[in-house]
């Protein structure tokens, strides 16, 4: 989703983007992030999202910024108790047009989302080291125990 903002912004020449309107990207980011869960919920399978609004809650804090907003879009809106994060991999982390953080900017970033995440009541797993088929095995063998077997659990990651 966060690609996607900037994505958009550079294309039509917006300035919603991290390096300049922060707050305006963070507004659209929350905004992005509800409505993605307005979408997909109620869910007839599980499904994944790969932000959600306690990331903008957690940028807001980064560039501090008010956060009462993403606080009580917190609060409303929730997700799953389990949280799955991936860690910053140095061997594999690479900046390019949408991510400009360095490495270390990274490390503090998912220092305090895991935080927030905390904060806001969720367990936070922390995913492995491992290729993303691995990954994606480990995620769905945590959600296994803890859906029920009535709904699908499906992964499109190709093998």
């Amino acid at each position: 989703m966060a690609r996607q903002i900037i994505q958009e912004q550079v294309e039509t020449g917006g300035t919603a983007v991290p390096w300049s309107d922060t707050a305006r990207y963070a507004k659209l980011m929350l905004e992005r992030s509800i409505l993605s869960l307005h979408e997909q919920t109620p869910a007839s399978q599980i499904t994944f999202c790969d932000r959600g609004i306690p990331d903008t809650l957690c940028y807001l804090r980064l560039i501090g910024h008010d956060d009462s907003e993403a606080v009580a879009a917190s609060i409303t809106y929730r997700y799953a108790q389990k949280v799955f994060l991936a860690q910053p991999w140095q061997a594999i982390y690479a900046t390019d047009s949408e991510r400009k953080q360095s490495f270390e900017e990274a490390v503090r970033t998912y220092n305090l989302m895991t935080k927030v995440y905390e904060e806001c009541g969720y367990e936070i797993v922390e995913l492995p080291l491992i290729s993303p088929p691995e990954r994606a095995d480990f995620i769905l063998g945590h959600v296994q125990k803890v859906v029920p077997s009535r709904l699908p659990i499906s992964s499109s990651i190709p093998r």
